[in-house]
């Protein structure tokens, strides 16, 4: 029977933070038998279904839509399309969000068998959390998966103005007619993308001296090359020195040029939310920016994190398989344990771009003996006139791929043969002796592969 929190104040474990992988592990451990709680002070699924990756990606696909009948004129004889945001804006709130009500996910959580209580959690020590003047005690232990806020930059005169994060965008009923994006990396750029293509002028601010600058530098420029092309101004290595807003506008002082623009989003980074948490009561930096995980998500004695929090990629389904290993250490299944050697990522911009494991820049910097071969998109990139490119980076020594990257459209999906190499170490040798079905995208992997070959001495 499900207890709601306040009939007890003893559990088996507590779950301070409810996104994505907290919310799993409260309801994998309630299912299991265990006396859980979970505890949030905002919504019930964290940053992942409300403001995040679901809401974003309805965008996305819509604005793909727009791109798609926008080729037909160059593809395929003529056409007019008319944008209309306010399909997009109603299916974000009715079927993504339940209008930013957690309502169904508190059901779901509850009917599992664990309690719920809405509020700040802080660590107490010694197996307890106080939420809003009330005690909780875990007998086993804690989970800790509090998340991110968007973080905005010390730019001055900022924090004076109505600027956006990606909480705010996803929320919007119209566009405006012109934006500015401070920020480069996946929120901005997927967030630009959908507005250009929805008929707003946008300008992107980047500060380093790419796009995705975390991503493959080949990558970033096939990406630039993307957003030019749909009228996207990318302005790279770019500092603002000030934001004004005045008359319903915003202006920004570059140094070297201003641009105006009716809004302006900030989408340069997140911050961790483990300030204020109580980290000293359980032995930990409580000025601590990320928390270190051993292979079992232990920071300490009955204490896991998951999530963004530990710094091993910041997204959701990092987060949901490191609740799976904090699952099975706490119900003593004896693993499988934490693996990060082949993490993957997409930014959903179009063309996609996918990866996974280690760039050649980080391939190099932890030692290996690096060889990289590039291609583009072979026999598909031509018959659908789409850009993109597959960059792989091999271990010398071992003859197995560390990493690499996939830009073209669907990239996060042509890249899971990528992750499957990487995360089994298959033989470059033996990767070329799949057959790779013409003409696919994934084809392209085939040329690579043997340039990498070659690079080897063919064996």
């Amino acid at each position: 029977m499900t207890q709601t929190a306040g009939e007890n104040s003893e559990y088996d474990v507590i779950v301070v933070g409810l996104g994505p992988g907290g919310e799993h592990v409260a309801i994998k451990l309630a299912q299991a038998g265990l006396r859980v709680l979970g505890v949030e002070e905002r919504l019930v699924g964290g940053e992942c279904p409300y403001f995040g990756c679901v809401p974003s990606k309805m965008m996305i696909a819509a604005a793909e839509t727009l791109r798609g009948a926008g080729r037909v004129n160059a593809m395929a004889g003529s056409s007019t399309v008319t944008a209309d945001f306010s399909p997009v804006a109603k299916r974000i709130r009715d079927e993504a969000t339940d209008d930013w009500d957690d309502t169904v996910a508190v059901k779901r959580l509850e009917d599992a068998g664990a309690s719920f209580v809405r509020g700040h959690g802080v660590l107490a020590g010694d197996g307890r959390v106080d939420v809003g003047g009330t005690t909780y005690t875990a007998t086993k232990g804690i989970v800790i998966n509090t998340g991110t806020t968007p973080a905005a930059p010390p730019i001055p005169g900022l924090a004076d103005t109505p600027f956006w994060t990606n909480r705010d965008a996803v929320q919007l009923t119209e566009l405006p007619s012109s934006l500015v994006v401070i920020g480069g990396g996946a929120i901005g750029c997927e967030l630009a993308q959908v507005m250009a293509l929805f008929g707003v002028q946008v300008t992107v601010v980047e500060a380093l001296d790419r796009l995705v600058a975390l991503e493959e530098p080949e990558a970033s420029r096939v990406l630039e090359e993307a957003f030019a092309e749909t009228g996207i101004q990318v302005l790279t290595g770019a500092s603002v020195a000030s934001v004004g807003y005045a008359d319903g506008g915003f202006r920004l002082d570059l140094g070297d040029q201003e641009l105006t623009a009716e809004k302006l989003l900030v989408a340069a980074g997140r911050r961790n939310n483990l300030a204020g948490i109580g980290l000293e009561h359980v032995g930990l930096d409580p000025e601590a920016r990320v928390l270190d995980p051993d292979e079992r998500m232990r920071v300490a004695d009955g204490v896991w994190a998951i999530g963004d929090i530990v710094g091993k990629g910041a997204f959701t389904h990092v987060s949901m398989y490191q609740a799976a290993v904090v699952v099975n250490d706490v119900l003593d299944r004896g693993g499988p344990w934490a693996d990060y050697r082949a993490v993957s990522r997409v930014t959903f911009t179009q063309p996609e771009v996918g990866a996974v494991g280690l760039t050649e820049k980080a391939a190099r910097e932890a030692g290996h003996d690096v060889v990289v071969a590039t291609g583009d998109l072979a026999a598909r990139g031509w018959i659908t006139r789409e850009s993109g490119l597959i960059k792989l980076v091999a271990d010398r020594e071992r003859r197995v791929l560390l990493g690499g990257v996939v830009v073209a459209p669907a990239g996060g999906e042509i890249m899971s043969l990528l992750e499957l190499a990487v995360h089994a170490e298959v033989p470059i040798s033996t990767l070329l002796r799949l057959h790779f079905a013409y003409p696919t995208y994934h084809r392209a992997y085939e040329g690579v592969l043997k340039d990498l070959a070659a690079q080897l001495g063919g064996r």
